[in-house]
């Protein structure tokens, strides 16, 4: 028999059934390739012979196949490779996703470990920063404001704002409150609000607005970074000194210095500034009313010190309002956390809201210094990065566009008319309380070059009358209107822009129509009449002699021909804030009911005299801090409102009303202008608005007691000595004083030719001349025809005055054209519809200009409050 035919011999203790056991037993689980695990096969060619032994070796070799198993990973195995890592994860003597469950001792040590790290990193954190020193944070700068020429005119702030006082010298009335508002927990935290730091954290990480801590402690620390940036680095080091402080400081000391440092508004840094700021006394003298309010303002002076602050919504009757709201709401909520008990509360009513001395941040802002630097400071704000706070502390040298030439010759001009106008011991019932404004800009930048806000603040009179919105502007709106028909067309003319030679009917008590072509209706149902300042009869007459004779009646049927919002988009675009315009669609929008303010509107008519190219108007050049310029004051960029050919167009209607209409007192300056009378119902302001091709400027005047606590228009009826006064009375006559003296040395510039635009598009009802007469070429105001008998009415009243001012000039002036400005009508349009629907895009630019765009861009243009 052949040797591989033979049969092995059987191995003994147990034979061929403990081999095949042997060989039979289940792999382990760490077994497979590199795995040194020992198996028997009887019959197998290849592998290694199978020994005759005995049933000792059969058991030894059960033996290794099961250590070979707990070596692979077994539970009861020691050496398995598991055990070898330091590390065991994901882990070994785990199966599929369990071996990527951490274990219980990995997930603990790993917490203790990132717990030592912070501990240790705190640890170092705390040491390695000091402690803040109010004493430092007490040096304040001046800022410094110079003219457009770079020389001073005048540096504010940074000498006595502030003054250290001891905890003994803050009544415990002030501590109380300001815990109360601020910091409930201050006595028994350890500085730090840990999800204040969370929300700040995740603000800044996520590009939200920063916010500060929110413990006292954390706001004093705040207040000693002067000069720092919200970053994540300095949130880190405020947390440290705030840390460091909850630990080793007394709450007395960091609770004053916070009150010490601390900003009040009114210049006032500290709590015994201001203390001497509002109320003229020391912090030790001030009662629980006195220091609830002092609490509110440190919620942000800004909007809430009653004086009023930066910004559209900082007016002196908001902050007063919010204000007393909160001054109410800290001394509740003294109430609420045991800080005041009711008794004392009920002492404190809402009429109890305490009075302050007035201001003494008039130092040094003798007449028009104030308005101007008051107008510089809201723009420098606006900018964004620099904060009310921040430009408290000082520092800054900010250049404005401010000329002093311009400013003398302006405030020349209005108290030159102001002292022959006025009477207030002859005329007390009629003279006080009558108010100027008046603003002049750059045409060709958009710079602010000059303003007249009022007496002054140091004369008591702190709202600034350049930068005062709620006067209505009356028809120096009119013109809004015109260029809105030139850009978008109306009904009549399928969408086409029209032409100044549309003729209106213009008799007084004309029924006007709505869009659908019904009658407007006013609050008794019946058809809506407009009234002229006149009843005399016109017939129908051009969009150019109405607005030459100021006529209402054109302007608002045309309002609801064009569009409410097609006029809105244009005076948008010229510069007038959209916040400032009347909401209401109606035919009293037309006539001026809208209130801007009266650099807005020389800003504004900039536009017209720039051929429709648009430039914000802007009062500062540049701002320096430690040497270096600040980024972000750069002029603003010009933006294309509307086609230069209805810009023009617009302009040649406004020299005509210069030349021969309601503003010819502007005559007198010699050289070509253009603009724009205004009065409103009641006679309760008058408004001039005109331009040159190099300066444009804006002149109200209205009648309206500053100390009122109901703010309004009162009726200048009577003011003077006269009837009543118009837009081209006293307003036209500051105007060209002011822009005479201003100009003096400019060279004479004519404005541009306007071409022919639009198409003759006459309202519903108008006699169709046969044949159909062409566009009159002859629109310039030099060949204006002069005005005919029947638009000429003899003056109202004053016929026997034995003198002729200046500014009276229907009394005076034969040649002059009785004015129909009479705007802002709001007896009627109650029933007026929106505007509703399209009238179409504007027709292609006439000019064919290169570069020259037409007007349906740049709408959106940055409407920020300006200074």
């Amino acid at each position: 028999m052949s040797e591989h035919r033979r049969k092995p011999p059987q191995s003994q203790g147990g034979g061929r059934a403990a081999s095949r056991r042997a060989a039979q037993q289940r792999p382990g689980r760490g077994s497979g390739p590199g795995r040194d695990v020992t198996t028997a096969s009887a019959g197998a060619p290849y592998g290694e012979p199978a020994a005759h032994g005995s049933r000792a070796d059969a058991r030894r070799a059960t033996q290794r196949g099961a250590a070979g198993r707990g070596r692979a990973g077994g539970k009861g195995g020691k050496g398995g490779n598991g055990s070898s890592r330091l590390i065991n994860y994901p882990r070994a003597e785990k199966d599929g996703w369990k071996r990527f469950v951490p274990s219980w001792k990995l997930v603990s040590g790993t917490f203790l470990g990132f717990f030592a790290v912070i501990v240790a990193g705190a640890g170092i954190g705390i040491a390695s920063v000091g402690t803040p020193d109010e004493n430092k944070a007490a040096k304040a700068e001046n800022n410094v404001f110079q003219w457009a020429d770079g020389t001073q005119m005048v540096a504010t702030g940074g000498s006595t704002n502030r003054q250290i006082v001891s905890i003994d010298q803050i009544p415990v009335s002030m501590r109380n409150a300001v815990i109360a508002a601020e910091n409930e927990s201050f006595e028994t935290d350890k500085g730090v609000d840990p999800m204040g730091i969370a929300r700040a954290v995740v603000n800044m990480a996520t590009g939200g607005s920063t916010q500060g801590g929110s413990t006292i402690t954390q706001q004093y620390v705040k207040n000693t970074f002067l000069d720092s940036e919200q970053t994540v680095k300095r949130k880190v080091t405020e947390l440290f000194i705030a840390l460091k402080l909850g630990m080793t400081e007394e709450k007395d000391k960091v609770l004053a210095g916070y009150l010490n440092t601390a900003y009040y508004g009114r210049d006032a840094y500290g709590i015994q500034a201001a203390a001497r700021a509002y109320f003229g006394k020391d912090s030790k003298d001030l009662n629980p009313s006195e220091s609830a309010f002092l609490a509110s303002m440190l919620k942000g002076p800004n909007l809430y010190n009653p004086d009023g602050g930066l910004g559209s919504a900082a007016t002196p009757e908001a902050n007063e309002k919010r204000a007393r709201l909160r001054w109410a709401w800290v001394l509740d909520r003294e109430v609420a956390v045991g800080r005041m008990d009711k008794a004392e509360r009920a002492k404190y009513k809402e009429s109890d809201f305490p009075a302050r001395v007035e201001s003494e941040q008039a130092r040094g802002m003798n007449g028009q210094i104030g308005y101007l630097v008051d107008v510089a400071k809201t723009y420098v704000v606006k900018g964004g990065t620099i904060t009310t706070e921040k430009l408290a502390l000082g520092g800054y040298t900010i250049k404005t566009t401010f000329e002093k030439p311009k400013v003398d010759a302006l405030v020349k001009a209005v108290e030159d008319t102001r002292n022959d106008f006025l009477d207030e011991k002859k005329r007390p019932e009629y003279d006080t309380f009558v108010q100027f404004g008046a603003a002049s800009v750059d045409v060709k930048s958009g710079a602010l070059v000059a303003l007249y806000g009022g007496p002054g603040i140091d004369q008591k009179h702190f709202t600034n009358n350049a930068n005062t919105s709620g006067v209505p502007v009356g028809s120096t709106w009119k013109p809004y209107v015109l260029a809105a028909a030139m850009q978008y067309g109306t009904q009549n003319s399928k969408g086409a822009g029209i032409s100044a030679d549309s003729k209106y009917n213009a008799d007084d008590l004309t029924v006007i129509n709505n869009r659908e072509g019904r009658p407007l209706l006013d609050k008794n149902g019946d058809p809506f009449r407009q009234k002229n300042e006149s009843p005399e009869a016109h017939g129908y007459v051009t969009l150019n002699e109405a607005m030459r004779q100021s006529i209402n009646v054109p302007f608002a049927q045309l309002v609801f021909d064009v569009g409410h919002s097609k006029v809105r988009a244009v005076a948008k675009s010229t510069g007038i804030l959209e916040e400032s315009m009347d909401k209401g669609d109606n035919a009293s929008f037309a006539l001026g009911t809208s209130t801007p303010s009266a650099i807005r509107m020389a800003d504004s008519y900039a536009t017209f005299a720039a051929s429709g190219l648009h430039r914000e108007p802007y009062s500062v050049k540049s701002v320096v801090k430690n040497g270096k310029e600040l980024p972000g004051f750069e002029p603003p960029k010009e933006a294309r409102a509307m086609d230069d050919s209805i810009a023009d167009n617009v302009t040649e209607v406004l020299q005509n009303v210069v030349e021969n209409g309601t503003g010819t007192k502007a005559k007198k300056l010699g050289r070509p202008a253009a603009g724009k009378t205004g009065t409103t119902d009641q006679n309760k302001s008058a408004w001039f608005v005109g331009y040159t091709p190099q300066l444009s400027t804006s002149v109200t005047l209205f009648r309206s007691d500053p100390n009122a606590k109901k703010k309004e228009l009162l009726s200048m009826n009577h003011v003077g000595g006269v009837d009543s006064i118009h837009g081209g009375d006293i307003p036209a006559v500051i105007w060209t004083e002011y822009m005479r003296e201003a100009l003096k040395g400019a060279p004479v510039k004519q404005f541009p030719e306007a071409e022919d635009i639009g198409v003759t598009a006459d309202s519903a009802g108008a006699p169709t001349p046969t044949p159909p007469a062409p566009p009159s070429p002859s629109a310039s105001p030099s060949t204006s025809p002069s005005p005919s008998p029947s638009t000429v009415s003899p003056s109202p009243s004053g016929s026997g005055k034995p003198t002729c001012k200046p500014w009276n000039i229907r009394h005076c002036d034969p040649a002059t054209v009785t004015g129909q400005e009479n705007g802002g009508t709001t007896d009627g349009g109650a029933g007026g519809l929106p505007d509703g629907g399209t009238t179409g895009m504007p027709s292609p630019s006439p000019t064919g200009r290169p570069g020259r765009p037409g007007g349906s861009t740049n709408w959106g243009s940055n409407m920020g409050i300006t200074g």
